[in-house]
């Protein structure tokens, strides 16, 4: 049998020595006796580490002009559609995500650095008039510094990319941890990333578990070598790190857990309206930030949605993430472990439909169509459970798994006290045919991204992406607003007049007859 391929954290582009940590073995969640990888992993001290290398890069990085680090990530863009099929297979390997899906994440970073390719020529400031004659006032972008990026697996390089990218066009340097449960996908992603043409010092990859890179933060933080955080994972974890990073006067950019709504209006076009859950909610095995919460479904037509619903989820194709699948395993046990726990919040006020059974598929718990050898893998039956209540800690729980809830309403109003009530505020949807559903829909949710007649995913690569509440803290990933995450506003102003000008003092003044009155006749 051939030995395992062994990965580690890269310094400088160069594999880390002696790892302190753990080291873990990754198995293919589809085929779980086939070993993906062993992962070394470091500890806090790899973390600071990796800081202090970044910061001693950043000046060097900083001075090559913005457009140059723009060829950088367009260079970037080209190793990685070069390398697309590759990248794309190792990821369904390694956490189990259909082929199809694995393709459209990496589409979504050749997007992302299609997209900040031409920022780096449009980094702009601006010319400011001022108050005062032979004097001009301008504005500029700063880089922030080291940039400390942690992300989840559940997509392992299309996330990372959204912090990555924009981070390093604007001339920060960037310490990236991966997942722990993805370090395959992290090192292929890092080995593009440092062959794109960064200086040494530039990008770091750092591997570590949770708890060694929370205390690799606040080492970091406290030696003045980690200027922002970039945070995607739980509301919990988050919580804690912008707790954190507060302390040190630094503002994440944090990007949380959802609970997110789609409701389903009596005009709406149902049939539609069920594909739009059927993705949401179980695509990724559910496994996704933005995976569909609660069906929020008026009780003219609720009984017709969950009889589709319920056909739809029953018919789907469920298996081998290589075929042509909804979707296929848990990432890994311990997601699969997490998801069983969340099944106790079914309880007997509740219907349950989408399958013949709940829980892991197996020889005893079966599931008609099946694609493949459920046995070899962690394979779970879809559920939906009708009867959510605003009461139920089903309806306030992120469940990261293929279950979706229903909650039945009456008036607009109680749609919106459903939508809301869980804390969350990250996606939504509304499938309806009336544009003033749709606008009251848009003013009253508490959600940073809204769909219309389109599923709770599928955010674009040039969208701000990001939620509210118990999704984050308002910061937002892609497009141009992700800029304001990893630069700072500097003011400059020129006074050329040769002499003190004192501003809100020595500013002319009009004369203005203030007390004429036109005559009245």
């Amino acid at each position: 049998m051939t030995a395992a391929r062994t990965v580690t954290s890269l310094l400088d582009g160069s594999a880390a020595g002696d790892a302190p940590g753990r080291t873990l073995t990754i198995v293919n969640p589809a085929r779980l006796e086939e070993t993906v990888v062993e992962a070394r992993l470091g500890d806090a001290a790899t973390f600071l580490d990796a800081c202090r290398r970044a910061k001693t890069a950043q000046p060097t990085w900083a001075a090559v002009p913005a457009p140059v680090r723009g060829r950088a990530i367009q260079q970037l863009g080209r190793l990685v559609e070069d390398n697309f099929e590759s990248l794309s297979r190792l990821i369904t390997r390694e956490i189990g995500k259909p082929i199809r899906e694995s393709r459209g994440e990496v589409q979504e970073v050749i997007d992302t650095c299609t997209f900040f390719l031409g920022e780096g020529r449009r980094l702009y400031g601006q010319t400011v008039p001022s108050e005062m004659p032979d004097k001009q006032l301008f504005t500029f972008r700063v880089p922030v510094g080291v940039a400390g990026i942690v992300t989840a697996g559940n997509f392992p390089v299309a996330v990372p990319s959204w912090y990555i990218v924009p981070a390093l066009l604007c001339g920060n340097t960037v310490v990236w941890k991966p997942a722990e449960y993805t370090p395959a996908t992290a090192e292929a992603f890092a080995q593009l990333i440092l062959h794109a043409g960064l200086p040494r010092g530039a990008f770091q990859l750092a591997l570590a578990d949770g708890p060694q890179t929370f205390e690799g933060i606040e080492r970091a933080l406290e030696g003045d070598v980690l200027d922002k955080v970039g945070f995607t994972g739980s509301t919990e974890v988050g919580g804690r790190i912008g707790e954190l990073c507060g302390r040190h006067l630094q503002s994440p950019c944090l990007e949380l857990g959802g609970k997110n709504p789609l409701v389903v209006m009596p005009d709406a076009d149902l049939d539609l309206a069920v594909k739009g859950a059927v993705f949401s909610g179980f695509g990724t095995a559910g496994q996704r930030c933005t995976s569909l919460g609660t069906a929020i479904v008026h009780r003219d037509v609720h009984d017709d949605f969950m009889a589709r619903f319920t056909k739809a989820a029953t018919d789907a194709p469920i298996g081998d993430p290589t075929e042509d699948v909804l979707y296929g395993p848990m990432i890994s046990a311990r997601f699969g472990e997490r998801y069983e726990r969340w099944l106790e919040l079914i309880g007997p006020h509740h219907t349950v439909s989408g399958s013949e059974g709940i829980g892991r598929i197996t020889a005893d718990n079966p599931r008609t169509g099946f694609v493949g050898d459920p046995a070899t893998g962690l394979y779970y039956h879809p559920v939906i459970v009708d009867g959510v209540t605003i009461e139920d800690d089903l309806y306030r729980t992120e469940t990261f798994g293929p279950i979706v809830g229903v909650a039945a309403f009456d008036t607009f109003d109680q749609a919106m006290d459903l939508a809301n009530g869980h804390g969350y505020g990250l996606s939504s949807s509304i499938y309806t045919n009336d544009p003033l559903h749709v606008f009251r829909f848009r003013d009253r949710i508490s959600a940073g991204m809204v769909s219309v007649n389109n599923s709770t995913s599928g955010a674009e690569a040039h969208l701000p992406f990001g939620g509210n509440g118990r999704s984050g803290n308002g910061s937002r990933q892609s497009g141009l607003w992700v800029l304001d995450q990893f630069t700072r506003w500097q003011a400059m102003n020129w006074d050329y007049a040769g002499h003190l000008q004192r501003a809100q003092m020595d500013t002319a003044e009009l004369d203005a007859d203030l007390r004429f009155r036109l005559p009245v006749d």
